[in-house]
């Protein structure tokens, strides 16, 4: 297949995407980065990883001109589910539960997908975890009877509270016992993590991957905006500033 590119970090592993979709995979997109793909004319752009805090986010206009151009956009497990969510109503569409949280109000802050993570030159290993990765495994240990209503609930808290660069299941564990909540509970936890740790932006991911194959083997249609494009002088400059004027 062809024609299709796909922003990517730390949420799942190139190797891993390749199985289930062949793309162009970039790194997590960042400010200007889907204006530049666009001189590929792809038929579809699918947003997973992205940039943020540090450096600049991608546009949301840049995504809206993408799709005035008939290019699909698609998003979904952190950055992208976030974008989705935002742009929905216009035409971008989102695929997995992190993106329909964020539809329905369940999810509302960015941080509920950041992590810190290292180089790409090493994969982008991930160093902190997700705050929606800790619901669905807090949730799931719940459902087994690992956690007991009162520790789901104080572990959830408790990794809520802290910075996303701080959320690490050691620290989280250790804050919940210094709070007090039931150590044979904690100690469970603890023992059941290795086997029932949830990944959940990496199953939205990989859904988004195996609906745009999906796609690509019925042959891909045109976005259909739903929306009209204003090319404000700030954002002509933009597309110059890119390269992507004559896109």
């Amino acid at each position: 297949m062809t024609g299709i590119i796909i922003f990517i970090g730390p949420t799942l592993a190139i190797a891993d995407a390749q199985e289930v979709l062949d793309a162009d995979y970039r790194p997590p997109v960042a400010q200007g980065d889907v204006l530049r793909a666009l001189a590929s004319k792809p038929a579809a752009i699918g947003i997973i990883d992205g940039y943020f805090e540090n450096v600049p986010s991608v546009w949301h206009k840049e995504i809206l001109f993408a799709m005035s151009e008939g290019v699909r956009v698609f998003g979904s497990g952190s950055m992208g589910a976030l974008r989705a969510a935002e742009l929905h109503a216009f035409g971008m569409e989102g695929v997995g539960a992190i993106f329909e949280a964020y539809m329905d109000g369940r999810l509302e802050d960015d941080d509920e997908v950041a992590v810190t993570h290292g180089p790409a030159e090493i994969g982008f290993p991930i160093l902190t975890e997700a705050m929606v990765n800790i619901r669905r495994t807090l949730s799931d240990a719940h459902a087994a009877g690992i956690l007991d209503e009162p520790a789901r609930r104080g572990l959830e808290e408790v990794a809520k509270g802290l910075n996303y660069k701080e959320r690490t299941y050691a620290r989280i564990l250790r804050l919940g016992r210094e709070a007090g909540l039931s150590a044979y509970r904690l100690d469970n936890f603890l023992s059941w993590l290795p086997r029932g740790r949830a990944d959940q932006k990496r199953d939205d991911a990989m859904a988004m991957l195996r609906r745009m194959r999906q796609e690509a083997e019925q042959g891909w249609t045109k976005a259909s905006p739903l929306f009209s494009l204003e090319h404000t002088g700030p954002f002509v400059a933009a597309l110059r500033s890119v390269g992507a004027e004559g896109a």
